[in-house]
C-alpha cells in the first residue's frame, strides 16, 4: 500500500512561507477583456484587487487596469458600450445574483459617478445588449416570468424615455443578440417548456413586433450566438444540434434561409462539439471554438472557401477568445499544468498582465477512458509526482451537470495533488463535448445515471491498481455537490468520505426555494415539477438515501445562494445528524456569499477546512 497522506502541517494559517496551493490561490487572476467596437483600446475585463475579483477598466495600449469596482463580495459581470464610453456592471447584494445594471465612466474609480440608468425593479439578469446609438436590450426574470424591455440609456448622459416592453412570457427566457445596427433582437426562450432546448425569434427592436421563429423541435436546441457585423447584414449566427452534437448555421432573417457551417479538417468533418463562435470584422469569416476529448481548439473558418485552419494553441484548453480588428486573436488558456494567460494568438504573448507572484504549475492530466453502463466514459487523472500507487484518490465530479472537465488549470485540483492524491475528473452522461444524447441522457434517471458513469471510472482505477479503495473521497460543488451528497447515500461502501460544496441535499425543497430558470430547468430535467412527478424527485433527491450515509460529510453553503439555497441544506444535515446510528462526523460550513466565494481569503479557508477534514478523517494507508 501507499504510504501518501494528506498532511495537516501545509493548512496551518500563517505558516510561512505559504504553501504552493495556497499561493496559487491567491495569485492574481484575470479574464479575457471584452472591447469596445468603436473603441477598441478600451475594455472591461473582470481581475483581481486586493485580493477580490472586481470589474477594471483596461487601456488596451497601455496595459493600464484601472479598479472600477470594490464591492466586498467582488463583481463579476461586466461589459462596455460600442463607444467605450460607459461600462456597466450587474449589482447584486453579496452574490444573491438578484439586482440591476449600473453603469459608469470608462476608466472612473469605485463609486465615481455610478448610474442607475434602467428604470425597472430588479431582478435577476436575462441578458444586456447595447447599441450604438445609446439604446439597450434588457432581459429580467423574476416571480411574473421573463421581461425584454428596450430603453433610450443616452451615449453620453442618462435617457429620459421610458422602458418599452418588447416581449414577456411565463417561461424563462434571454436577450441574446442584437444587429448591427440595432434594429434587431435576437431571443432564446422556452415557450415550449423545455429551457434545456430552447427556440428562438427575432423581434423589431424599436417595438417588439415578430420578425421571424425557428424552432427545431422537442430535445432539440438553438443559441443565439450575433449578428453579422455589418449595417443592414440581417445574417444570425446559431448554435444547433440537428444532427447530434453541437454546431453552427447561419440564419438569413432577409431570405428566411438557414445555411450550415461545416468545418473539416484534411477533408474530414471535424469531430468535437462547437462550443462557441464570433464574427471577425469582415462579416466573412469566423472564429470557432471546438471542445474534443476535453480540449478546447480554435479554428479560423472561411465562410467564402470554407477552408477551416487552426488558431492558437495546439494543447490545454481556451476557455474564452474573441477576433480583435486588426484580425489577431485574443484568447484565455491553460492547461493542468500551467496556469491560465491571457495570449495574443498572433505572438503567443501575454496581453494582459496583472502583477504579483506567479502560480506554481502543476501535473499534467493522463486521459482515461472507462466503459460504461452508457457506453464509454472519459475521465482525466492527475497522478502527484511523489508516493506509489495505489494513490488515495479525489474523484471530482464537476457542476452543470450540462459542463465539462476539460484539460485546464485549477488550483483546487492541484492542491490535492500536492498533498500526495491522486485526483480523477469523471465527464460523465450530461457533460457537454460528447454530443447531444450524451448530454441529455441523464434525463429520466437524474443523478443516478451520472453515478453510475462515476463508479465506472472509479472501478478503472481501483482495478488498474492506481485508486486505492479505502482512500476515495468524493468531491464536487454544485451539480458536482449534489452527486457527492447522492452518491454518499446510494453507494455507500464506495467512499470514505465527501465533500460537497453548494450542493441539492433535498430536491424538493430547492425547488421551492431556488430562483425561477433553475424551477424551470428542473422540469425540464425531469418531465415536470415535484407536484407532478414527485417520484422522480423523491428517487434523485440525496435526503431520500440520508439514512445509508456512513462516512464523514463536510458541507459548505452560501448564505446568499439563489441556486442551492441554506434551507434544503439545512435539512439534510438535520436528517443525518438525527440518526442514532451515525457516528462519522458531519460538519456544515456557511460563509457569507452566494453560490460560491471569488474573494481569495475565503477561498483559502474553505481548501484549507476540506484538506483538514479528509486529514482528519480519511483512514490512513
Amino acid at each position: 500500500m501507499s504510504t501518501a497522506v494528506p498532511t495537516v502541517r501545509s493548512q496551518d494559517p500563517g505558516a510561512w512561507p505559504p504553501p504552493a496551493w495556497e499561493l496559487r490561490l491567491r495569485a492574481r487572476q484575470v479574464d479575457l477583456p471584452e472591447w469596445a467596437e468603436y473603441a477598441p483600446d478600451r475594455a472591461c475585463v473582470v481581475a483581481t484587487n486586493r485580493g477580490v475579483l472586481q470589474v477594471h477598466s483596461f487601456e488596451v495600449g497601455t496595459g493600464r487596469l484601472i479598479p472600477l469596482t470594490d464591492r466586498a463580495q467582488g463583481t463579476t459581470e461586466c461589459t462596455i458600450d460600442p463607444h467605450g464610453q460607459w461600462v456597466w456592471w450587474f449589482d447584486d447584494t453579496d452574490g444573491d445574483e438578484w439586482g440591476r445594471w449600473r453603469r459608469q465612466p470608462f476608466g472612473s474609480p469605485p463609486g465615481h459617478a455610478v448610474q442607475d440608468p434602467i428604470d425597472l425593479p430588479d431582478s435577476y439578469p436575462a441578458g444586456l445588449l447595447l447599441a450604438r446609438d445609446g439604446t439597450a436590450v434588457v432581459g429580467r426574470i423574476d416571480e411574473h416570468g421573463t421581461t425584454i424591455h428596450q430603453v433610450v440609456v443616452g451615449a453620453s448622459e442618462p435617457g429620459t424615455d421610458v422602458p418599452v416592453l418588447l416581449y414577456h412570457h411565463a417561461n424563462d427566457a434571454v436577450a441574446s443578440a442584437l444587429s448591427h445596427d440595432g434594429n434587431l433582437t435576437a431571443i432564446e426562450h422556452s415557450e415550449r417548456g423545455d429551457n434545456r432546448h430552447l427556440a428562438l425569434r427575432v423581434l423589431r427592436s424599436d417595438t417588439g413586433a415578430v420578425v421571424a421563429d425557428l424552432d427545431d423541435g422537442p430535445g432539440k436546441g438553438l443559441v443565439a450566438i450575433d449578428f453579422a457585423p455589418l449595417d443592414g447584414d440581417a445574417r444570425l449566427l446559431v448554435g444547433h444540434e440537428r444532427h447530434g452534437r453541437a454546431e453552427l448555421l447561419i440564419w438569413d432573417l432577409s431570405t428566411a434561409q438557414t445555411r450550415d457551417v461545416v468545418l473539416t479538417s484534411g477533408g474530414e468533418a471535424l469531430p468535437g462539439d462547437v462550443t462557441e463562435a464570433w464574427w471577425y470584422a469582415d462579416g466573412r469569416t469566423l472564429l470557432v471554438a471546438v471542445d474534443h476529448h476535453a480540449r478546447t481548439r480554435l479554428y479560423r473558418h472561411s465562410l467564402v472557401t470554407g477552408a477551416t485552419t487552426p488558431v492558437g494553441p495546439a494543447d490545454g484548453s481556451v476557455s474564452e477568445a474573441g477576433p480583435r480588428p486588426d484580425g489577431d486573436v485574443w484568447l484565455r488558456w491553460s492547461s493542468a499544468a500551467t496556469p491560465r494567460r491571457v495570449l495574443s494568438a498572433g505572438t503567443g504573448r501575454e496581453v494582459v498582465t496583472v502583477g504579483g507572484v506567479r502560480p506554481a504549475p502543476s501535473v499534467p492530466v493522463r486521459d482515461v477512458w472507462a466503459d460504461g453502463p452508457g457506453g464509454r466514459v472519459h475521465a482525466l487523472l492527475r497522478v502527484p509526482p511523489t508516493g506509489s500507487a495505489p494513490y488515495p484518490v479525489v474523484v471530482d465530479v464537476h457542476g452543470g451537470p450540462a459542463w465539462h472537465r476539460s484539460d485546464s488549470f485549477s488550483p483546487h485540483l492541484a492542491a490535492w495533488v500536492d498533498h500526495g492524491f491522486a485526483v480523477v475528473s469523471v465527464n460523465y452522461r450530461g457533460s457537454t463535448g460528447y454530443g447531444t444524447a450524451w448530454r441529455d441522457a441523464l434525463e429520466g434517471r437524474v443523478g443516478l445515471t451520472e453515478l453510475e458513469d462515476i463508479a465506472a471510472v472509479h472501478d478503472h482505477l481501483v482495478a488498474e491498481g492506481v485508486a486505492d479503495p479505502a482512500r476515495s473521497v468524493l468531491a464536487g460543488a454544485s451539480w458536482g455537490g449534489y452527486l457527492t451528497l447522492l452518491g454518499l447515500g446510494t453507494q455507500p461502501e464506495r467512499w470514505a468520505v465527501g465533500l460537497a460544496d453548494v450542493p441539492v441535499a433535498d430536491y424538493v425543497t430547492a425547488y421551492a426555494e431556488e430562483m425561477p430558470d433553475l424551477q424551470a430547468f428542473d422540469r425540464s430535467l425531469f418531465g415536470g415539477s415535484p407536484a407532478e412527478v414527485p417520484g422522480r424527485y423523491r428517487e434523485s433527491s440525496p435526503i431520500t438515501y440520508v439514512d445509508a450515509v456512513r462516512a464523514p460529510v463536510l458541507i459548505m453553503a452560501g448564505l446568499n445562494d439563489p441556486r442551492c439555497p441554506l434551507g434544503q441544506i439545512h435539512r439534510y444535515v438535520d436528517a443525518l445528524r438525527g440518526r442514532t446510528d451515525h457516528d462519522a462526523p458531519v460538519e456544515l460550513y456557511t460563509y457569507g456569499a452566494g453560490h460560491g466565494s471569488v474573494v481569495d481569503d475565503e477561498e483559502v479557508g474553505q481548501l484549507r477546512r476540506q484538506l483538514d477534514f479528509v486529514a482528519r478523517h480519511l483512514p490512513a494507508g
